[in-house]
């Protein structure tokens, strides 16, 4: 026991590099500078910048919306296609994992034209009008003032955004299933739990768990390619910034607006990045 605490006493104290020190001082010294030059850059243009923030802001809260609702949907849909994907009956698995390889296998531009003007035109010929339902539902207890113009780019935007983002939700799903210990499952049965209560009450909370940083950073992706939906004439984000930018006579000042637009998908995605990291800290320890 002696030996030992002499020992310990020898121990060398752990060493302090200054170069270190330095060098983190010089990063906020740089950090510092490069914010103050920012902030003076979005200053210069303080007139665009009061003139548009109430579009833009406008543009971000169309752009949350949507990404949110198109989420919600995608959830349902990787969850329905992990089941599916799990399946015991083959024709239920071979469609799923075709779903799965077609969808993240092709361009999501490709899929949005093909929702709004391949299914949407079609459906339309056989008289059936999925996005004037969703409408008649929207509005019953209300009139049309929360409900956009033009609502069918709105609603195969969203059902486009929902399927593509669905297929890579359902790996998501599927392999925080699979990371269940099956002993829990096994206990489960033995316990006289069906299938179905099994996947219900043991595996499935588990899975989420497991599975929330994924889903965030899916939620990230999902927001940055919400800006496509600029193509069918969806206002959001950067629908508006390139109407706003597109007009601007000068090169300068086309710029900051670019720049402005991407600062609010910034504001947007940047806490969603820390939020997800802290998860991921959180369940490797």
């Amino acid at each position: 026991m002696q030996k030992h605490a002499i020992l310990k006493g020898l121990r060398p104290a752990p060493q302090r590099h200054g170069w270190r020190t330095a060098f983190d001082a010089l990063f906020y010294v740089v950090a510092a500078v490069a914010a103050l030059a920012f902030g003076i850059y979005l200053l210069s243009y303080q007139n665009i910048l009061f003139l548009y923030f109430p579009a833009f802001l406008q543009g971000m809260l169309v752009t949350l919306v949507v990404s949110l609702i198109s989420t919600v949907f995608a959830c349902l849909i990787g969850l329905l296609g992990a089941f599916g994907a799990l399946s015991s009956f083959r024709p239920v698995r071979w469609l799923t994992v075709t779903y799965v390889e077609v969808v993240r296998g092709t361009p999501f531009l490709v899929q949005l034209l093909l929702w709004y003007y391949g299914f949407g035109l079609a459906l339309a010929n056989l008289g059936f009008h999925p996005d004037r339902i969703a409408f008649d539902i929207m509005t019953v207890l209300q009139n049309n003032s929360l409900v956009p113009d033009s609502f069918n780019s709105y609603f195969y935007g969203i059902m486009a955004l929902s399927f593509h983002y669905g297929a890579y939700l359902t790996e998501v799903f599927r392999a925080g299933i699979r990371a269940v210990p099956s002993g829990q499952t096994e206990a489960a049965l033995s316990l006289g739990l069906d299938a179905r209560q099994t996947m219900r009450h043991i595996v499935l909370p588990q899975a989420i768990k497991l599975v929330i940083p994924p889903l965030a950073n899916n939620f990230i992706g999902l927001v940055q390619d919400s800006s496509l939906l600029s193509a069918v004439s969806v206002l959001e984000l950067e629908h508006i910034t390139l109407a706003l930018g597109a007009p601007q006579t000068d090169a300068n000042a086309k710029l900051f607006v670019f720049i402005f637009g991407a600062l609010f998908y910034l504001i947007i995605c940047y806490p969603l990045s820390l939020l997800t990291r802290r998860m991921e800290a959180k369940q490797h320890h």
